[in-house]
């Protein structure tokens, strides 16, 4: 009797179960006895039952609800298929070094630095104080805040020489990170289905807006010194491109800087063109050995496009960068960024103002010179003593890696798992070249966490490398 009275009461509370929403409170203990003519013992033995079943669950002192989550059937999105149809271009996936990994792990794979070579104290100031401000209730002008606008405006300004017009702070649009900016940018300048010149290898994240703006990439070579005027000039007639997108300082992943004398020819050569150079300037707080000249001091007549992001160097949750554009091209690249984000976050902007103009942001880059140097030498002696195979070339003057090319017959997917099972994380170079890889690359970043096991990383890297003969 109590048996059958058990399964009565679990058929009918799974009906009600069904039509409720996760989350709701079943009726009281009391109240089901009461309602199915049982014994309070029937009763808990049917919430029991429930219970194991997954579909509901006790709070002691509060009661009993249907469980948030509960085992469903399978969805099905096959209908997805035909209301998406074929992507518009091959996307390519998101890039290694944003993966999560265990916290014990080697880190060779990141492409942001550890947080103990982030201002720290000056970041966890200037939040607080804008949070207290303004900036936290009031939404900013959509080219960013005036005062932010005027610093990223005089920052490059200070170093455009004499006979050479300076930016203005109406030329600045402020971004939330580089990132979106690049897609904002590929929009105005380039177009879909339209060529855009691009240095291989590249930054990850710009072949991946370019694709996903169904921008056609044209690649063009690069190497310790940046690429060849007469390949990029080539590039120009043969494609009829309109832009090229270029890292002339610290380039990821390779680490190249260009000569004062390289910089001037290419830029003839977009001159000559009449075309645009999108100066990608991502690491301009991170020379070692040499500081940052960006090609955008040398130009007045609007053809570059020039990107500075503090997002590395201030924190990774203060996305704010800007573009400086002069000319028309600046009014169509605000048009898409109000299309996609219509303002940055005025906290936000205040707080990366905040550490910028703060005496202890000078004194914090000139010790983050001195730690990425030791960090950079320190891997490089390491990769020399335990993978002699690799070939690494001149040591990069700023920036964040090491560009290490390998023997051809590596089986890098191998090589990335065999490291990764021992604890050590690497990227493959693949995702820097926005065509065929011309070889087996890995990028590894030596401004990670525990820098001190960076030998013992590289002698594992050297080992799994030893074993594929």
């Amino acid at each position: 009797m109590n048996n059958d009275s058990s399964a009565r009461i679990v058929l009918a509370l799974r009906q009600w179960i069904s039509a409720a929403a996760p989350g709701a409170r079943l009726p009281s203990t009391r109240s089901l006895v009461a309602e199915h003519q049982a014994s309070p013992v029937t009763v808990q033995k049917a919430l029991q039952a429930l219970s194991a079943q997954g579909l509901i669950e006790s709070r002691p002192g509060v009661g009993t609800f249907v469980r948030a989550v509960r085992t469903a059937r399978p969805s099905d999105y096959g209908w997805q298929t035909s209301a998406l149809r074929s992507p518009s271009s091959a996307l390519p996936p998101s890039s290694s070094t944003m993966r999560n990994v265990p916290s014990d792990s080697i880190w060779f794979h990141s492409g942001y630095p550890d947080r103990e070579l982030l201002p720290e104290r000056l970041v966890r100031t200037a939040l607080a104080r804008a949070a207290r401000g303004d900036a936290a209730l009031s939404r900013p002008p959509a080219a960013g805040m005036p005062e932010l606008q005027q610093w990223f405006a005089q920052e490059l300004g200070q170093a455009t020489p004499v006979g050479v017009t300076p930016p203005t702070p109406n030329d600045v649009i402020v971004l939330p990170g580089s990132q979106s900016g690049l897609s904002s940018i590929f929009r105005a300048l380039v177009g879909a289905g339209q060529p855009l010149l691009m240095e291989s290898p590249s930054y990850w994240g710009a072949i991946l807006a370019a694709a996903q703006t169904g921008v056609r990439i044209v690649p063009v070579p690069s190497g310790p010194d940046g690429p060849d005027p007469a390949a990029v000039d080539r590039a120009f007639a043969e494609s009829g491109a309109r832009a090229f997108y270029a890292q002339p300082n610290y380039a990821n992943p390779t680490g190249a800087q260009w000569s004062r004398s390289r910089g001037q020819e290419i830029l003839e050569v977009v001159r000559r063109h009449g075309a645009f150079l999108v100066e990608d300037d991502w690491a301009h707080d991170f020379g070692i050995t040499s500081d940052p000249l960006p090609l955008a001091t040398q130009d007045d007549a609007g053809h570059v496009v020039y990107i500075r992001s503090l997002t590395k160097s201030v924190s990774t949750a203060i996305r704010i960068a800007a573009v400086i554009a002069r000319g028309p091209v600046r009014e169509r690249i605000l048009a898409h960024r109000a299309a996609e984000s219509m303002y940055v976050s005025g906290l936000l902007q205040a707080a990366a103002l905040d550490v910028v103009t703060q005496p202890g942001w000078q004194t914090h880059l000139r010790s983050l010179r001195h730690q990425l140097q030791s960090r950079r030498d320190l891997l490089a002696n390491s990769v020399r003593e335990h993978i002699p195979q690799a070939h690494m070339g001149a040591l990069p003057k700023g920036g964040l890696n090491l560009w290490l090319r390998l023997p051809d017959a590596t089986d890098l997917p191998r090589l990335v798992r065999d490291c990764e099972e021992t604890g050590v994380i690497i990227a493959a170079g693949t995702a820097w070249f926005p065509a065929e890889p011309a070889g087996a690359f890995i990028r590894l970043n030596y401004s990670g966490p525990n820098p001190g096991a960076y030998p013992e990383g590289a002698r594992i890297i050297g080992e799994a490398l030893a074993r594929q003969g």
